[in-house]
């Protein structure tokens, strides 16, 4: 079947929270950040079009 009952079975968890930025944003089955790029790289992900908040504090 498809639609409700499908929606029902969706109940994994694709992210955990990061160890460095402390957010609900680290990919549990890609071991990476998606919010601050931890586990791909060693500097904190930052573009100039947003400005993210890593352990309380903004990163501009």
């Amino acid at each position: 079947m498809k639609g409700t009952p499908s929606f029902g079975k969706m109940n994994k968890k694709t992210h955990m929270r990061c160890r460095r930025c402390g957010r609900n944003s680290f990919n549990i089955s890609g071991r990476y950040c998606a919010a601050c790029g931890y586990g791909r790289s060693r500097r904190i992900r930052r573009y100039r079009w947003a400005n993210k908040k890593v352990n309380g504090k903004r990163v501009r």
